[in-house]
């Protein structure tokens, strides 16, 4: 084996061969596939509007964890790869580029519009898979879908014809979350966030002219939407005026002041403007008492006709216009500072609307069903305390509104009839007529739907469901029987409502089954001080640069070690740094075997016979189960926490150390630690591939099958008696090592030494492990104490190093230097603080920190003096 290990070179190598050999594909571990144990998980689907970021890295690592892990132990595996279209941030993306060029959409036309963004896609989605080849991931990449495919497009009607025939798809005009810019959003799309804002106190003057009451608003824009004046029931300021007409200021409009339970009395003045059109909660208010619903700007949010002098001005840009012509005009009495919550599209950050329009909309009832399995136990959150979230959110599920207004994405298959007005839901692109009348002449509803309606079939719509023959080689008809309901889904909790609860409603709408038994929800990965990353701070981890400066392997063990279940990652260099010296140690491990042997048989094919050998095969065994347990309850830390104690510790820094004392053992070790690569290959897939055949005398690139599709680790032998021996073994080095230390000799080698026993071992076998770890040339063992020795006493043993054979006239005048030099720190600190004045007048806390330096004087003189009595 060369000295060092080139990532940068092997694992391009040796992706392509994998790939090339249709490893990732179901098939692919064909020959150590058991009968009747199918394994999937769906890729959460990135979106085609940009690059690998590290929340995709630690999504797909742990993906790609599992679905290797299932594969080697004889599942027949899909991991279902693709991309998703994106509607609002795609076609933001391609925007932007357009009005760059100097034109707009609406120039160039629809069919050419999509044409660009079609030509988006092919780059945009080309470079994320590139970059997803780069962290070593195994998706089926034969079956890779994009949610706008022709197959996909197919189950997306067939779903939505169903619904639209079922009456859970309905039309309505209702109060949705409007973004001006990208048109209707779900109440998931929409970011709350505090705002500096002002509150306006105005004035409305009764129409008989007997005065005026004060309303207080943060939306004085609106206020020519409004359709009443109303205050609670019960609140006696203002009974006498219920009932009364006020003008709209500016206007020569008349409204009545009506009451409702809705409003707060001890918030502004209690009295609260009505405007049905463009508040929530005013709309419920609106339908209670029958009010006029006036929308007093379009969908752009140019005010209208309603607003006078200022129709034709943006809702926001006129606020400041119409506040102060209010002003001039002496309505405005104040205006307070006043912070609030404000929402903002998820997307291009705009301030939302509630703003009636017409509408699609999934009624909350199709959820019923899923909401009740998933209480019932079908279906296991990890952690569980994500049930709480998804109850909370499904509890309280209103009708989802699944029609934007935009150009990409699945155009919303309802037609209307020209001639006769009947509307109908169709999967045809084209239908031949009117179902209703026969005519020929119909129009398409121009929306699209929701990106999130398309990624709600994901469970199932690869699978060849509602496919109408489009997806040909891409699926075979025993895939919905394999594979659904998926084995797992990995997501980050951020997509709970957007999409994990969704394809829980649509799986089991129509399949009948929730789609998948666990969900595991990762937590996010912050910066190393623990803050969230973004590119204004400049605390953004390219996970493609880190793949460059250390290895995919590097990346994805550490991203694996410190995904604990429920807790952020902090991620740092700190952290890269531990997993690179972790390659290392496998690396120099595999080197030091190599030189003493040069190639090793596989575990199942050789007989231990030597002690060590049989201890270390037994540490595997305890390895192996604790990784398994890990795997299979998706504690991907703990597992890899297992993986790099047993190699650091158990495998390197004792059993090959051990093995410098019996030679034998060394190609017992070599089967072992080709066994234990097989573990480590999930998370480190391209060194442990490397090693493996390095040890094993083959080759990858000569057509040799890869270490991942052999079989995992599972029943390895134990041993409880060779593990005691060698727990009393690795006791007795370090109370020796320990009692070296005390003489100065940690490093040196001494030529005698004793051992007390407390237990009975094999001690021809245990002596050569102790003595060559110990660095002693002779042990003896004795059953009582010896005297005239540096002693160490441990649980189970004691052991002795005689002083008469060692020259301790060095030893003793070091430490007593060092007893006279720490007595006089005593004294000197005892003379401080006997000293009455520095004690009053220095300050606490220094008074308090020579305090504690007394203490710790006093207890380092104390071991001084027990070495020199133990000593002498």
């Amino acid at each position: 084996m060369s000295e060092k290990y080139e990532p940068s070179i092997i694992e391009d190598k040796y992706y392509k061969i994998w790939e090339e050999r249709g490893y990732f594909e179901i098939d692919g571990n064909k020959q150590i596939q058991e009968k009747d144990k199918n394994f999937a998980i769906m890729m959460p689907p990135p979106n085609v509007t940009g690059s690998l970021h590290i929340g995709h890295a630690l999504t797909f690592t742990l993906q790609d964890i599992i679905t290797r892990y299932k594969r080697m132990d004889g599942y027949k595996t899909l991991w279902q790869p693709g991309t998703d279209h994106a509607g609002i941030a795609t076609q933001n993306v391609v925007e932007k580029q357009i009005l760059a060029e100097g034109t707009t959409k609406e120039e160039i036309g629809r069919e050419a519009f999509l044409d660009r963004v079609w030509k988006w896609k092919e780059f945009s989605g080309g470079t994320i898979v590139h970059q997803m080849r780069k962290l070593g991931v195994t998706p089926a990449w034969s079956r890779e879908r994009f949610t706008m495919d022709e197959g996909l497009k197919e189950a997306v009607k067939e779903a939505f014809v169903h619904l639209y025939n079922e009456g859970m798809i309905v039309q309505n005009n209702y109060m949705v979350n409007w973004c001006t810019h990208d048109g209707a959003l779900s109440d998931i799309e929409v970011e709350h966030e505090e705002v500096n804002g002002k509150f306006y106190h105005m004035n409305y003057h009764f129409a008989d002219g007997s005065g005026y009451v004060t309303v207080a608003t943060t939306r004085p824009e609106t206020y020519f939407g409004d359709t009443a004046i109303m205050v609670h029931p019960n609140d006696e300021r203002y009974k006498d005026i219920v009932g009364k007409e006020v003008v709209l200021p500016l206007t020569d409009r008349k409204i009545k002041i009506i009451t409702d339970e809705h409003v707060d009395m001890e918030f502004g003045t209690g009295v609260v403007k009505v405007t049905p059109a463009h508040d929530q909660n005013d709309y419920e208010v609106g339908k209670r008492h029958d009010l006029e619903f006036i929308t007093c700007f379009d969908e752009e949010g140019i005010l209208n006709d309603y607003c006078g002098e200022f129709a034709g001005l943006e809702r926001l840009t006129a606020r400041e216009a119409i506040v102060n012509k209010l002003q001039e005009e002496g309505f405005i009495v104040k205006i307070e500072d006043h912070n609030h919550q404000v929402g903002h599209c998820y997307r291009c950050k705009n301030i939302v609307e509630p703003y009636i329009s017409k509408q699609w909309f999934v009624r909350s009832e199709v959820a019923k069903k899923s909401i009740e399995k998933t209480y019932a136990g079908e279906a296991k959150f990890h952690p569980s305390h994500w049930l709480n979230s998804y109850r909370a959110w499904m509890d309280e599920l209103r009708d989802w509104c699944i029609s934007r207004q935009l150009w990409w994405g699945h155009r919303i298959p309802v037609f209307t009839c020209d001639d006769c007005g009947h509307q109908w839901a169709d999967k045809a692109d084209e239908p031949e007529a009117c179902p209703h009348c026969a005519s020929k002449n119909y129009t398409q509803d121009p929306d699209v739907l929701d990106t999130w309606f398309s990624s709600a079939l994901w469970a199932f719509s690869p699978l060849g469901w509602g496919n109408n023959g489009k997806m040909e080689n891409t699926f075979n008809e025993n895939d919905l029987k394999d594979f659904y309901p998926n084995s797992l889904l990995i997501t980050g909790f951020d997509i709970m409502f957007f999409w994990v609860a969704r394809m829980m409603m649509m799986g089991e709408h129509f399949q009948g089954e929730l789609p998948f038994k666990d969900i595991y929800m990762h937590a996010l990965v912050r910066d190393e001080h623990g803050a969230k990353m973004s590119k204004s701070k400049g605390n953004v981890i390219d996970p493609l640069d880190m793949v460059e400066e250390h290895s995919a392997d590097i990346i994805r063990f550490t991203l694996a070690y410190l995904a604990v279940q429920g807790r952020d990652i902090k991620l740092g260099a700190k952290n890269l740094e531990q997993f690179r010296n972790f390659t290392n140690k496998l690396y120099n491990a595999a080197n030091f075997l190599s030189l003493n042997v040069d190639t090793f048989p596989d575990l199942k094919d050789i007989e231990i016979k030597t002690a060590l050998g049989k201890y270390m095969q037994s540490r595997l065994a305890h390895a192996v189960e604790e990784v398994r347990n890990s795997l299979d309850s998706y504690k991907f830390n703990e597992a890899a926490s297992v993986l790099y104690r047993f190699v650091w510790t158990e495998f390197c820094d004792w059993g090959i150390e051990y093995s410098k004392a019996d030679k034998n053992s060394i190609v017992e070790l070599g089967a072992i630690f080709k066994e234990t690569l097989k573990m480590v290959s999930p998370f480190m897939p391209f060194i442990s591939d490397y090693l493996y055949h390095k040890l094993s005398g083959t080759s990858l690139e000569n057509g040799d099958s890869s270490l991942m599709i052999t079989n995992f680790p599972k029943e390895v032998k134990k041993d409880e008696e060779i593990e005691n021996m060698f727990a009393i073994i690795e006791e007795a080095i370090t109370a020796l090592r320990r009692a070296k230390v005390v003489i100065d000799m940690g490093n040196s080698k001494i030529a005698k030494a004793y051992i007390k026993l407390d237990s009975q071992i094999d001690t021809n076998l245990a002596k050569p492990f102790i003595q060559k770890l110990a660095k002693v040339e002779d042990i003896e063992f004795v059953t009582s104490k010896v005297e005239n020795s540096i002693t160490d006493v441990s649980d189970n043993l004691e052991v002795y190093l005689p002083t008469d054979e060692i020259d301790m006239s060095p030893i003793i005048d070091k430490l007593t230097k060092q007893k006279e030099k720490v007595e006089k720190e005593v004294n000197k600190l005892n003379g401080m603080l006997s000293n009455e004045k520095f004690v009053a007048n220095a300050p606490e806390a220094v008074v308090a920190e020579n305090k504690q330096a007394l203490e710790d004087a006093k207890t380092k003189l104390e071991k001084i003096e027990n070495e020199l009595k133990a000593i002498s």
